[in-house]
């Protein structure tokens, strides 16, 4: 089984039933993970459903795949339909000829869209993209020290945390942790923009923010939280910064 390399090493896989494709978008992957200063390994597929059998069946882990959507076996969409519960934080970006897909991607959480005839300027820009907010995500812990336990969160596991009583409880992708702090304490020891307020009850990780829609932050689990209206311009505005540093 395949796990994850340590030591900032990328995992890429590439998917399309043309050969010369697969060659050009490694290329292309190879010089942006270069021009990122990024390590990373690649794997490349011709036939969706081995790649489907990898994730699925022998649990190989991925960070970023570049997949086609009109392929033999399985397309690109049941692909991405099937490996988010193996794989949540994918990041996929989809290549196709066919522009009415764009939408159907979205709703899926892909990360990009690159059409196949815009592949050389689009894609390179997709894929560093995904590399930054890859690093970006590896972040760092939060640490929980009591008597009786130690507990290392990673931050980018955190959705959001809450107050619950006296203490701060931090709901993350695995479930929930209570710490005995109030939410002020806990957002200084977490010292880091992208953990915001929304509200004077709840601080979210903006990372894990798809969309602000009528007064609430919707979540890539599903989960929608309140924006209070004194904070929902600043939040938008704190928003837009941080993507527009990072990404």
């Amino acid at each position: 089984m395949k796990e994850k390399w340590g030591d900032g090493m990328l995992k890429i896989a590439i998917c399309d039933d043309d050969i010369a494709a697969v060659r050009l978008h490694r290329e292309i992957a190879e010089d942006c993970l270069r021009q990122c200063g990024s390590a990373g390994e690649i794997e490349e597929y011709t036939t969706s459903d081995n790649l489907l059998y990898d994730i699925t069946e022998d649990h190989f882990f991925y960070d970023l795949i570049l997949l086609d959507i009109e392929m033999p076996g399985s397309s690109g969409m049941e692909i991405a339909e099937k490996i988010k519960p193996f794989l949540p934080s994918i990041k996929i970006i989809f290549i196709t000829s066919h522009i009415e897909y764009a939408i159907d991607a979205f709703e899926l959480s892909v990360f990009r869209y690159v059409p196949k005839d815009d592949i050389d300027k689009r894609l390179p820009s997709a894929i560093k993209d995904a590399v930054k907010l890859i690093e970006l995500e590896e972040g760092r812990n939060y640490i929980i020290q009591t008597n009786s336990r130690l507990e290392k969160i990673p931050y980018k596991l955190i959705y959001y945390i809450d107050r619950d009583g006296k203490n701060a409880n931090i709901v993350t992708e695995n479930g929930s942790s209570k710490v005995r702090k109030s939410l002020a304490q806990v957002y200084d020891e977490l010292n880091a923009e992208e953990f915001i307020y929304i509200d004077r009850g709840c601080i979210v990780n903006l990372i894990h923010i798809m969309q602000i829609k009528n007064g609430m932050a919707v979540l890539k689990n599903g989960t929608s939280l309140s924006i209070s209206r004194s904070h929902l311009q600043k939040v938008k505005e704190q928003i837009n910064r941080y993507w527009g540093m990072h990404i």
